[in-house]
């Protein structure tokens, strides 16, 4: 039985790669899984919990070879229009991971948010990029891990939520 090489130091910066591995945005949320880099060579990656990798994160396998995480090309929707900082609070409001930048807001092609932000007036056009949308105000990572329920705050929160999930 060959053992495949194992992953389980993650490092939060660039470090000399001796391979790359391309992940879209729902992939590089893992914990345990077999993955191939782009090089065409296995590894296991085995980490601690789930965890969100962002472009440019560094996998040590111990075999003494390390793996860089790259983003992959994914359909996106791409946002601008004035006032971009209003758009931003309504894709926010949703909980929708949205990539911020200081022309334009990059999100996950789905339709009925593209439907809410044309109705506030924003141009929308698709487009097919790398997507790394800002991590969770909450230390998670993910926006989308920050739930709602009777049972899932543990921070309090000022106002009240609109949600249309």
């Amino acid at each position: 039985m060959t053992t495949l090489p194992l992953a389980q130091t993650l490092h939060r910066h660039a470090h000399d790669a001796d391979g790359t591995v391309t992940l879209d945005y729902d992939g590089r949320f893992l914990r345990r899984k077999r993955l191939i880099t782009d090089q065409g060579w296995p590894f296991v990656i085995d980490l601690e919990k789930t965890t969100s990798l962002n472009h440019g994160d560094c996998l040590a396998l111990d075999d003494g070879r390390f793996v860089e995480v790259r983003a992959a090309v994914e359909e996106v929707l791409v946002v601008t229009g004035a006032p971009l900082h209003r758009l931003a609070w309504h894709i926010g409001n949703r909980h929708t991971p949205c990539q911020i930048e200081s022309n334009r807001l990059l999100i996950q092609k789905d339709p009925v948010i593209r439907h809410m932000l044309a109705h506030l007036g924003a141009d929308i056009t698709e487009a097919q990029e790398p997507f790394t949308p800002e991590g969770g105000a909450y230390g998670h990572g993910r926006t989308h891990s920050h739930e709602h329920g009777a049972s899932a705050h543990d921070h309090s929160h000022a106002g009240s939520h609109e949600h249309s999930h």
